[in-house]
């Protein structure tokens, strides 16, 4: 009888060891299915965000080559050479509009500053702007600052420019063959530009893809990992 007893009582501990080993283990695989969970929805996010990255990239890219890379393509301006500064003078003055609110605009007045250089390529003498802006907007004068109720500010910044100029004696300047008469002091839309403007989606492109990558890659290595794990057992 006491034999049967301690039979008993040893199948009785051994049943409890097993149900604390079933305890642990279906915690440990309960536990382990949350990690894999909680690491497949940041997988998910990541891949999400790389993909995100990778269409405004491409959303970037449009909006460039409609604007920026455009001007620069069918920009004439493309021989660049060397300036001397001839001649720098304040001409008559320039009438401008400006807004005074609503619905109201009023009109002031800037002295025209013209700028005579020669080529240092061709020793041909020309009219110098400052650039393809300026260009549009009064091809005589060199420099058209913002218009602005105060006309005294604008004749001061027109004067300092001019001040400047007259300092200088060689300069980098850019002309068309086809606008044998002008040329520009700077481009807005050379290629440092446009260089400068294609950085940042080029870099958010790259990002996005590395992003991706980074994640396939560790999908991979895990899955890898799991097959090892499975022909050791």
């Amino acid at each position: 009888m006491f034999l049967w007893a301690g039979n008993k009582g040893v199948q009785a501990s051994g049943h409890e060891r097993r149900t604390i080993y079933q305890k642990i283990r279906g915690s440990d695989i309960l536990d382990k299915r949350k990690t894999v969970t909680a690491l497949k929805a940041g997988e998910d996010r990541a891949i999400l965000l790389g993909l995100a990255m990778i269409l405004c990239a491409v959303t970037m890219y449009f909006v460039l080559g409609v604007t920026m890379l455009r001007s620069y393509s069918d920009s004439v301006w493309t021989e660049e050479t060397l300036c001397s500064v001839l001649n720098s003078s304040l001409s008559s003055e320039v009438n401008c509009s400006y807004s005074c609110g609503s619905g109201c605009r009023r009109t002031s007045s800037f002295p025209c500053l013209l700028v005579f250089a020669q080529l240092n390529s061709t020793g041909r003498t020309i009219r110098l702007s400052l650039n393809e802006e300026t260009q549009g907007l009064s091809p005589e004068c060199f420099f058209v600052p913002r218009c602005r109720q105060d006309s005294g500010a604008m004749h001061s910044a027109v004067q300092n420019v001019s001040d400047w100029l007259r300092a200088q004696q060689l300069l980098p300047c850019f002309w068309a063959p086809a606008r044998r008469e002008a040329a520009l002091l700077v481009r807005l839309y050379g290629r440092r530009a446009a260089l400068a403007a294609l950085l940042w989606p080029s870099a958010t492109l790259g990002g996005g893809a590395l992003l991706i990558a980074m994640v396939k890659l560790t999908q991979y290595l895990s899955f890898l990992c799991e097959q090892v794990g499975g022909a050791d057992r």
